[in-house]
């Protein structure tokens, strides 16, 4: 993972981060089981364009396939992916505390 160079960003992305975490944690399951298509396709819009402000593309384009998947109305692959996203989240978490601890 690549961290953007900007120290203001910086300072921001771990809050970023966390307030992502929570809410996949709290929302994105509720929004798939019930085949919200509009809001489910807002969340993955959302998720890729705060994501490439902050420099997290890999978590971007992740909201890029979760838009796909809305648009194909797969539901399944949207709730696999959204465990992904998750799980990407986290793992972000824990490479930029990683990364600041050290500088």
């Amino acid at each position: 993972m690549k961290l953007p160079e900007d120290p203001f960003i910086l300072e921001l992305l771990p809050e970023f981060i966390d307030t992502w975490i929570n809410d996949i944690k709290d929302q994105l399951d509720t929004i798939i089981s019930s085949k919200d298509s509009d809001e489910l396709y807002r969340f993955g819009h959302t998720i890729k364009g705060s994501c490439l402000q902050f420099g997290i593309e890999e978590i971007a384009f992740l909201g890029i396939e979760m838009m796909g998947y809305v648009k194909a109305k797969d539901f399944d692959n949207a709730q696999v992916l959204g465990d992904k996203i998750l799980q990407s989240f986290i793992e972000a978490n824990e490479f930029v505390a990683s990364k600041l601890k050290n500088n």
